[in-house]
């Protein structure tokens, strides 16, 4: 049986191929569950580094196997698809990528049924709300409110749901007319392939800012080790020639050695030793 295959899935893959291959890095994210409007906000945040291009999970892996012509190793990528995928071009490096998905987050609404991923507070304080039903709706679903002074006001924090639990429907919505948006909605970049090699989002997803800071750090380490140690190279010739000169120059100060360099400061050192021994004197 010869099993036809449409041909617009032909066109896709080829269109796929020609987005993965036109960039050095590429990437697999996962879109699943992104409401329209923010995935349309992501994507309109994500051109100023790259592109994103969504497709069949099955086609993306039929462009990955045809990719591999070109560019040698970028099939491995296929382990990244999950759920509902997305393939991410982009020229930055794999690292800066992760940290720019990473702050595509946003919070929306939660419908009920939900896991909640940090625990959900309700702060005590006034709410939007008029006098009226609304205070017994939200002592049904467990916040403290009551009206005072003609205003619905909660009456202390209340924990309504923890971490790891399900967020009840009747909460959910009372949380959404509280305007309290506790669901996280981002891309979730599941690996990278960059010059024939594959990150998994474990490696990249590390602090920028320390991690250079570390590498700073280090770097001072290593130059002030080599300048201690007198080992001469491009870059610590210049600060070991200045080390040398300063020694050289304290060693004369110390020894009255007179040259054109010294002659000024031993003069002030003879003032100096003077004055002592004057005021010892008088």
């Amino acid at each position: 049986m010869v099993t036809h295959v449409a041909e617009w899935k032909h066109g896709e893959v080829k269109e796929l191929v020609d987005f993965i291959t036109k960039n050095k890095v590429i990437g697999i994210v996962e879109i699943g569950r992104i409401p329209a409007p923010q995935m349309q906000k992501m994507r309109k945040n994500f051109r100023e580094i790259g592109y994103i291009r969504s497709a069949r999970n099955t086609l993306i892996s039929k462009a990955l196997d045809e990719a591999e012509k070109k560019i040698k190793g970028i099939s491995s990528l296929k382990k990244s698809i999950s759920g509902q995928s997305a393939i991410i071009t982009t020229d930055t490096n794999p690292f800066k990528l992760f940290a720019k998905i990473k702050a595509t987050k946003t919070m929306a609404p939660a419908k009920g049924g939900e896991t909640a991923k940090s625990d959900i507070e309700i702060k005590a304080g006034d709410t939007p709300f008029k006098p009226g039903p609304i205070v017994g709706e939200l002592q049904k679903v467990g916040i403290p409110a009551a009206i005072q002074e003609g205003k619905v006001v909660i009456k202390s924090d209340k924990l309504i749901v923890r971490a790891g639990e399900k967020i009840p429907a009747d909460v959910a919505l009372m949380l959404t007319r509280l305007e309290i948006f506790p669901i996280e909605i981002r891309m979730t970049l599941n690996g990278v392939f960059e010059d024939g090699n594959i990150y998994q989002s474990d490696v990249l997803d590390i602090d920028l800012d320390e991690f250079l800071g570390k590498i700073r750090q280090a770097s001072n380490n290593s130059l002030n080790l080599a300048i201690e140690t007198g080992w001469a190279n491009k870059t610590t010739i210049k600060p070991l020639i200045m080390k040398a000169y300063l020694n050289s120059f304290n060693l004369a100060i110390k020894c009255n050695i007179t040259n054109k360099e010294t002659v000024k400061f031993l003069l002030l050192k003879a003032q100096a030793s003077m004055l002592a021994l004057k005021n010892k004197t008088t």
